[in-house]
């Protein structure tokens, strides 16, 4: 076998280049991982639709199996070769009080944002040996400080990848909003997060999920509502604050979630529908939001405006618990498998710029297409 790892590379501009990369050295507290399936997540259309960037291999969603593996990073990770995991996206410390409390995402070294750029998995250029840090790849290095998962039996790689941003879901609604049974719950955006939210909240015992979007949005509603969203609403046909009064008794919604990525106007409508002393949660937005809403709206209503950011490492065991459990329609959700070159593919078909009516695909390096499809 040639020690050598074929990668989607994006290079800026809605450009992706296939190439070719070495294995890293081997060494006693990292590892290899033979890619099986990553998922496609929408932060990685924005990088690949940015106009300037540096060569990157894409993919923070990665399934597989451990290919390499050294000593101590068997004995930490608790993984021997051959074992099926799947890769969060951060890349911590390991020892400050929140990873230590397993709050990976809240470490300082996980930070994406600012001039220092954290090291992570799938917006590492390709020029920070050894290059091969996204799962759009043949196979990907396993950092020493890589957070990994082991998959269920019996779980396909192409499922096992939705558990990441379900776990989003579980870790907004049921740890950070903390909806419960009877609540009622309004969600905005029926993206991949949003859809995670969904079903984590019927997983709590939610009476009412309410479910937005655009026109656009009309297949992406119809998997809500298959999912068991109570009420779906297309806000360019209808008035959601109206619909969600009525739905409600005038109760309003216990926890509205703006996850549409439509920044203020979404964010006003998730205040205008939560009920007094009600939780909103801020998904998505934009550096000008908050200039936009009304405080005095969430002073008067006693509000809990709480934002939020990736995941838990007990929410992503919840998550695979869920997708294991069989009883979601995962090929629904996300079954569309694209080949490694057609990365390109996969990328728009997330965009929704191909009639692709789920929420959630995966590139599938051509080396494990036969192990991705029966598991």
């Amino acid at each position: 076998m040639s020690e050598r790892s074929v990668a989607a590379v994006a290079v800026g501009g809605r450009r992706v280049e296939i190439d070719e990369f070495p294995w890293p050295d081997s060494d006693d507290a990292s590892g290899l991982l033979r890619v099986e399936a990553c998922g496609v997540c929408g932060s990685d259309i924005k990088k690949y639709s940015a106009t300037s960037m540096p060569p990157t291999i894409l993919g923070h969603e990665s399934v597989g199996r451990i290919e390499r593996v050294g000593p101590t990073a068997a004995r930490l990770w608790d993984v021997e070769e051959g074992d099926r995991v799947l890769l969060e996206e951060y890349l911590p410390c390991g020892h400050c009080a929140e990873c230590r409390s397993g709050e990976f995402r809240s470490c300082s070294q996980t930070d994406n944002h600012g001039p220092a750029m954290a090291i992570r998995y799938g917006s590492t250029p390709v020029q920070v040996p050894p290059a091969l840090w996204g799962g759009y790849s043949e196979y990907q290095y396993l950092h020493p400080t890589s957070v990994i998962h082991k998959v269920p039996d019996g779980v396909r790689p192409p499922h096992a990848a939705f558990a990441l941003p379900l776990s989003n879901g579980i870790q907004w609604t049921q740890f950070d909003a903390r909806v419960g049974m009877g609540d009622v719950v309004v969600i905005q955006g029926p993206g991949q997060q949003g859809i995670g939210c969904l079903i984590a909240s019927k997983a709590a015992g939610a009476a009412q999920v309410i479910v937005s979007g655009l026109g656009r949005d009309a297949r992406r509603l119809g998997l809500a509502t298959e999912l068991g969203a109570h009420r779906v609403v297309d806000v360019e046909r209808e008035d959601l604050v109206e619909i969600v009064a009525d739905e409600t008794g005038g109760r309003l919604a216990d926890v509205a979630i703006d996850t549409s990525g439509a920044g203020a106007p979404t964010l006003a409508n998730a205040v205008a529908v939560a009920r007094k002393r009600g939780t909103v949660v801020l998904a998505s937005g934009s550096a000008s939001d908050a200039a936009s809403v009304d405080l005095n709206v969430i002073r008067r209503k006693q509000l809990v405006v709480r934002g939020v950011r990736g995941h838990s490492y007990r929410a992503v065991e919840l998550a695979l618990q869920i997708v294991g459990g069989g009883s979601l329609p995962l090929d629904r959700i996300g079954g569309r498998s694209f080949d490694l070159t057609d990365t390109v593919d996969a990328l728009r078909a997330m965009e929704g710029t191909d009639g692709f009516d789920g929420v959630h695909a995966t590139v599938a390096p051509r080396l494990e297409r036969e192990d991705v499809r029966d598991g």
